[in-house]
């Protein structure tokens, strides 16, 4: 494990940038940005126009280790190059932004209120490829929808086990189990979800650190526990579909918690701008993430 990457992950100051959307994400990313589908005719020209769109944001002078401590990447921006160095070495070696890795396959069919995640043959050698892009950590993606004992406790079993192949791979995972912003149950999942997730860290071995990645929860700093846990290095929200304000207040609401935000980022970014406008619309949004992450509650 990289040291000065642990360093900064566990004390940095600043906000974790999801550029990690894949399969459909991708595409709703793009019509975001200006692209629609019929500017592409198959997925290795959609994959081409994405790739574009972040190197374009990894590259900008706006998006720099200041305020940015870590971007999470989807499998085929790390195979793919910037500056003809791979993603994941530009943004660590130019940068001195730590990379992560998705390695998940996406999600199973809603069952007992929640979506687990596919399985992931590869993942063993997935992460023999991350390490050797100097990869520091891994995420995987969940959803909970409603307050069901029995799904949630599937899904945070399903993450720990999965961690537990990543942490032997001497990677750190983030654990995204993601409570859906429009669920009716939202705040009762959250409380099962805090319990399953306490009684699971509880179990991790001396020296084992995970990092959580959560929906911003109904009741400011209920996840504060998490965040004090000594087998936590770090806790981080997702915007969930949140407008970039919306998730920006609430956020600020929580000490110590920090974003971990993709549509909420990219909010206001288009392929027409020049780079003087994509520049300053980044750099604003960068910013007001910024403050989010470290306010104090006043």
């Amino acid at each position: 494990m990289n040291i000065r990457q642990l360093a900064r992950m566990k004390n940095g100051s600043g906000f974790i940038a999801a550029l990690d959307q894949s399969g459909g994400s991708t595409a709703k990313a793009l019509r975001l940005y200006g692209i629609n589908p019929d500017a592409y005719s198959n997925d290795a020209q959609m994959f081409d126009l994405i790739h574009q769109m972040r190197t374009r944001i990894i590259k900008s002078p706006a998006f720099t280790s200041q305020r940015v401590l870590a971007a999470i990447l989807f499998e085929m921006t790390m195979d793919r190059t910037i500056d003809s160095m791979g993603s994941a070495e530009y943004l660590w070696e130019k940068k001195e932004i730590v990379p992560f890795l998705k390695v998940d396959n996406g999600l199973l069919e809603e069952f007992q209120g929640v979506q687990l995640m596919k399985p992931i043959p590869n993942l063993a050698s997935l992460l023999i490829r991350a390490k050797e892009h100097h990869i520091f950590g891994t995420k995987m993606r969940s959803v909970i929808r409603l307050a069901d004992a029995l799904g949630i406790a599937a899904v945070v079993n399903q993450q720990f086990v999965t961690a537990s192949e990543i942490l032997e791979s001497d990677l750190v995972p983030i654990i995204e189990p993601e409570v859906d912003i429009a669920s009716s149950q939202k705040y009762e999942s959250e409380v099962l979800l805090l319990a399953s997730l306490l009684h699971h860290l509880d179990a991790l071995k001396d020296g084992q650190h995970v990092m959580l990645k959560l929906t911003l929860p109904t009741i400011p700093g209920f996840y504060s526990e998490l965040i004090e846990h000594p087998r936590v290095l770090r806790v981080v929200a997702l915007s969930g579909g949140y407008s970039r304000d919306e998730a920006n207040r609430l956020l600020a609401q929580n000490p110590n918690l920090i974003a971990s935000f993709s549509r909420a980022l990219t909010e206001g970014l288009q392929v027409g701008q020049n780079d003087v406008e994509f520049d300053k619309t980044l750099g604003a949004s960068i910013e007001s993430i910024y403050q989010a992450s470290i306010k104090e509650v006043e």
